[in-house]
């Protein structure tokens, strides 16, 4: 089973994100910062991570930075999902080792087809 890390500020987001993810056969775990993100990766390095821009600590930006430069960092896929939908932001999610986004509000559809383009299912 493909272990994914849910990183958002918002317990609403990740509640949501867990039910459709475990839908999908993931096991999950739960981070609502980049640190405790990043002392999660510590821990066990995810297959997979979707990702929050904004969130208080650090953002989804510097944990990205940070992912990559752990030993093991650059192999997670990881899916920003935000509401930031101009390209300039999108440009710097994918310039920092993005490999995909979601815009929210987003369903178990987007979620789905969001993972499969990056071979995740």
């Amino acid at each position: 089973m493909k272990y994914c890390l849910v990183v958002d500020d918002s317990a609403v987001i990740r509640k949501v994100a867990r039910r459709i993810l475990e839908g999908l056969q993931f096991r999950i775990a739960e981070a609502e910062d980049g640190a405790r993100a990043i002392d999660s990766c510590k821990g066990e390095m995810p297959d997979a991570v979707l990702l929050d821009w904004n969130m208080p600590i650090m953002d989804g930006y510097e944990f990205l930075r940070a992912l990559r430069q752990m030993p093991g960092g650059k192999r997670p896929k990881v899916v920003f999902c935000t509401t930031e939908n101009d390209i300039a932001h999108i440009a710097r999610a994918m310039h920092a080792g993005a490999d995909e986004y979601i815009m929210k509000p987003f369903d178990k559809e987007i979620v789905a087809s969001k993972f499969h383009q990056v071979g995740l299912l």
